[in-house]
C-alpha cells in the first residue's frame, strides 16, 4: 500500500487536476472553504476578518488569495477530510501586506529529508505555566526547511568521515548509542562547535555553499573551533543550525499556543521522556519510556519513532534536546521580532526539545536549556539542520 507521502505527492504534481479540486471546493463549499484547497488527504482554508478567495494555487504549492485586509493577520488551517470537516487546525499564521497576497504553504518536491516549514507569525514562549524567561511574544520566522529527523549517527559518520579528510577538525567524534546494530539511532556525544562544522562539512560535500565562516568578509570557511566564533552568511543556501526562533515555530507544526507539539498533554506513547504524573499534563506511565528503558544509557530511541508533527517532524519533543544557534538571552525577539537570532554574545547558547531523561515539563516548546557551547552532555544532546529557500 502507498505511504500517506507517496499518495500526496503523486495527487499534487499535476497542475490541472489541482486547480480543478481547487474549483470544486470553491463552487462546493462557497464562501466557509472560498480559500480551501486538498493536499492528498488533507485540506486547507484561511480565516480572518473578511472572507477570501483563490486567485491561483500553483504547482509549487504557492497560494495567491484576494480580499485580504492589509495589516491584519490570517490563519491557514487544516484538516483531513471533507464534508463536515470540523476539527480544523491551525497550519500557520500570514499577516497580510495587501489585497492580494502570494505565500508557499507546501513544498511538493523539498530537499532530501527535510520539510517545509512556512513563513509566517507565531506566539513564541509559554502562556500556560508562567516561565519567566519565555514571555510570550509575537515574532514572525521567514520560510525555511528543516531536517525531518535528528541528525542520525550513520548521516553523522558519512560527513564526519568526509570532513576529517578534507581539512576540518572537531572537538569531539560524535556516537550513536548501539550504533554497532543500529545506525537510525541519533548522534550524541557532540558540542555546539562541532555541530555547526558538521554543518558546513555536510554543505560542502553536498555541493552547497557553507553558511558559517571564521572572518566577517565570507572568505574563510569555519573548519576548525578557534578563538573566534563563526561569522554567519545568511543567505546562504547550505545547511545550518536553527535559530531559537525557527526551532519554536518548527516544534509548534502551526499550533498556537499548545505545550506540545500536538496539544497540552503528553504520554510516552508520543514522545521518548521520563514520566511523571504528578503534573496534570503528563498521563505518563511514570519512569523512563519502557519501550526503550534496556537498563543501558542512553535510553535514546530511533530517530522517526513516534509520530510527526503538523509539518512532518520528528521528535519535537523528547529523546535529545537540541542545539540552536542563538546565545541564550531574555527577552525573546532580539534584535528584532522579525527572524530573531538572539543576541550578539553571552556565556551560553539555547538548547531546545527536552529528552529521554527529562520530565513532561521540560519537554514543551516553550522550553529553554542553555549550555556553554564547547561542553558535552554525551547522552542527551544532538542537533538537526535547516536551510534557507
Amino acid at each position: 500500500m502507498p505511504s500517506k507521502r507517496d499518495k500526496t505527492e503523486s495527487f499534487m504534481k499535476t497542475k490541472l487536476y489541482h486547480e480543478i479540486i481547487v474549483c470544486l471546493l470553491f463552487a462546493t463549499f462557497g464562501t466557509q472553504l472560498s480559500t480551501a484547497f486538498a493536499q492528498g488527504t488533507q485540506f486547507f482554508r484561511i480565516v480572518g476578518p473578511t472572507a477570501t478567495a483563490i486567485a491561483a494555487f500553483r504547482p509549487d504549492g504557492t497560494l495567491v488569495w484576494s480580499n485580504a485586509l492589509a495589516g491584519t493577520n490570517y490563519t491557514v488551517q487544516t484538516v483531513t477530510s471533507l464534508p463536515g470537516g470540523t476539527n480544523w487546525v491551525d497550519y500557520v499564521q500570514i499577516p497580510a501586506a495587501n489585497n492580494v497576497n502570494t505565500n508557499q504553504l507546501v513544498a511538493f518536491n523539498p530537499p532530501a529529508g527535510m520539510a517545509l516549514i512556512p513563513a509566517g507569525s507565531f506566539t513564541m514562549g509559554d502562556n500556560l505555566d508562567g516561565e519567566a524567561d519565555a514571555v510570550p511574544t509575537n515574532v514572525y520566522v521567514s520560510a525555511f526547511y528543516m531536517d525531518v529527523n535528528l541528525v542520525s549517527y550513520s548521516q553523522w559518520q558519512l560527513v564526519y568521515n568526509w570532513a576529517t579528510n578534507h581539512g576540518y577538525g572537531f572537538l569531539h567524534a560524535g556516537y550513536g548509542y548501539g550504533n554497532a546494530t543500529n545506525q537510525n539511532q541519533p548522534v550524541i556525544s557532540l558540542s555546539w562547535d562541532d555541530a555547526v562544522t558538521w554543518c558546513n562539512a555536510r554543505s560542502q560535500l553536498a555541493g552547497l555553499t557553507p553558511v558559517y565562516y571564521a572572518d566577517a568578509g565570507f572568505t574563510q570557511v569555519f573548519t576548525n573551533r578557534n578563538a573566534v566564533n563563526p561569522y554567519v552568511n545568511w543567505v546562504a543556501n547550505g545547511y545550518r543550525l536553527p535559530t531559537e526562533a525557527e526551532w519554536e515555530k518548527a516544534a509548534r507544526g502551526g499550533l498556537n499556543g499548545q505545550r506540545f507539539p500536538w496539544g497540552n498533554t503528553i504520554s510516552e506513547s508520543q514522545a521518548n521522556y521520563f514520566g511523571d504524573t504528578a503534573f496534570s499534563f503528563d498521563l505518563g506511565p511514570n519512569g523512563f519510556n519502557p519501550v526503550f528503558n534496556t537498563g543501558v544509557y542512553p535510553l535514546t530511541s530511533p530517530v522517526g519513532y513516534f509520530a510527526a508533527n503538523g509539518y512532518g517532524l520528528y521528535d519535537m519533543a523528547g529523546n535529545l534536546q537540541e542545539w540552536c544557534w542563538d546565545w541564550y538571552g531574555k527577552p525573546y525577539g532580539q534584535p528584532n521580532t522579525t527572524n530573531p537570532a538572539g543576541p550578539e554574545g553571552g556565556i551560553y547558547r539555547v538548547l531546545r526539545g527536552g529528552d529521554w531523561a527529562d520530565t513532561g515539563g521540560h519537554e514543551r516548546c516553550a522550553n529553554r536549556y542553555y549550555i556553554s557551547q564547547n561542553m558535552v552532555y554525551v547522552r542527551t544532546i544532538g542537533f538537526r539542520c535547516v536551510r534557507g529557500l
